[in-house]
């Protein structure tokens, strides 16, 4: 080890190694008024950190429920993107911000409500009770 290394105690360490987690917004059922383009920039980089769906409508008047998984931010509204799957359509599709008329934050927030801690307080409980075979299981979608 070297001495920078060795000035650190253990505790120290561990401190470091364990980063505070990210505060999710409580977005579901909000549908933003999107004033500006700041406002829609805004609004769906909060849609692509969303974990459930939402409700797209383009200024075309097409309307379409959405899963954001990827995003692309340029320097105008144009020249920015957002990637996103939908129920009805095994494809992904993508459109310019430029496009973007409404957003609302309709499809439930899977995971609101849900910490690593409440897992981990979770899984020790099971295991203490004497449980065997204790997994990570995921929740239904519905």
């Amino acid at each position: 080890m070297t001495a920078e290394v060795q000035k650190y105690t253990r505790a120290q360490i561990e401190s470091l190694e364990l980063a505070p987690g990210f505060e999710h917004e409580a977005l579901e059922g909000w549908a933003p008024a999107l004033a500006s383009e700041e406002d829609l920039k805004a609004a769906l980089e909060k849609a692509f950190d969303y974990r459930g769906d939402i409700t797209l409508t383009l200024k075309s008047g097409e309307k379409m429920e959405a899963y954001i998984f990827n995003r692309s931010t340029g320097a105008t509204l144009a020249d920015s993107w957002v990637q996103f799957f939908t129920p009805n359509a095994p494809e992904k599709r993508k459109v310019s911000y430029a496009e973007v008329a409404r957003i609302e934050f309709t499809g439930k927030d899977r995971a609101a409500g849900k910490h690593w801690e409440d897992w981990v307080k979770a899984w020790n409980e099971k295991k203490a009770a004497g449980e065997k075979n204790i997994g990570l299981e995921p929740d239904a979608l519905e």
